[in-house]
């Protein structure tokens, strides 16, 4: 039985909310073999983040050529990188091994506020790996700080800022709503011909650690399974809608808690 796989080029998170964790989780939710690339080791908890320990960057280069040197892998995802160095050892790796997809969650601060890319990365991270990726997932905040804009706070600015985005280099874009306002959270994909928005009623939930990584990590699993790039991105959004919905039948921590990776199992 052949079972489709999918790499995680991410930090860890010792709670097991976001990164790595999160993104192995998700795979397995949507049965994909997952792999992984550690480019940074984090203390933390729901609480925060105490401590960065970035991965060196010839071990990051190592990892990746040790991964697609043996495994068939379908869709890489891409999130926290922490440091320029480490943001050119991946975009050189993505060269070297071409991978069909590639999902770029540009992971720029943690929920609780802490800075998971260095300001001096971000220009490294636009230039060298915008354009490699299928897919850019930022939110709102990072969309502007991508573009040096002010936060967009409308549909058309939204839309302004997802064709200037696409203008990088991408093949597509996908800017969530999770920052925004309203009863609905709406996401909306550009891809160069057509917008859609795709909306979800907002959930009252403070268990939302980690949902940027485990909605990336489910576009990914969707692509290295075969599934073409808006269907991967509706099965993600309604994945990560139902993981935070039900995020709240667990007791994970004293903050913000994870979403519920496998709530369509348990």
């Amino acid at each position: 039985m052949t079972v489709p796989a999918a790499l995680t080029i991410a930090g860890s998170d010792s709670s097991g909310g976001a990164g790595i964790q999160a993104d192995l989780k998700t795979f397995a939710a949507f049965g994909v073999y997952g792999a992984s690339v550690i480019t940074a080791l984090t203390a933390q908890s729901t609480q925060g983040v105490a401590s960065i320990h970035p991965v060196p960057p010839d071990f990051v280069t190592a990892q990746i050529d040790a991964v697609f040197g043996d495994l068939a892998i379908g869709a890489v995802k891409i999130g926290m990188l922490a440091g320029q160095a480490t943001v050119v050892a991946v975009a050189d790796g993505l060269k070297r091994w071409s991978p069909r997809h590639v999902v770029l969650d540009t992971v720029m601060v943690a929920s609780s506020g802490a800075r998971l890319l260095a300001t001096d990365a971000v220009d490294a991270l636009r230039s060298q790996l915008v354009p490699l990726a299928s897919l850019i997932t930022p939110n709102l905040p990072e969309a502007a700080a991508l573009l040096d804009e002010s936060l967009a706070s409308d549909p058309a600015a939204i839309e302004r800022q997802g064709r200037r985005l696409l203008a990088l280099g991408c093949s597509a874009v996908l800017i969530k709503g999770g920052h925004g306002e309203g009863s609905e959270s709406i996401d909306y994909l550009f891809d160069g011909k057509r917008t859609l928005a795709l909306s979800a009623p907002r959930i009252a939930t403070r268990n939302t650690h980690g949902t940027g990584c485990a909605l990336s990590s489910a576009i990914a699993a969707g692509l290295a399974k075969g599934e073409a790039m808006e269907s991967a991105v509706r099965n993600a959004k309604d994945w990560i809608s139902g993981a935070i919905a039900a995020a709240d039948r667990f007791s994970v921590g004293r903050g913000r808690g994870p979403v519920h990776h496998f709530h369509k199992f348990y």
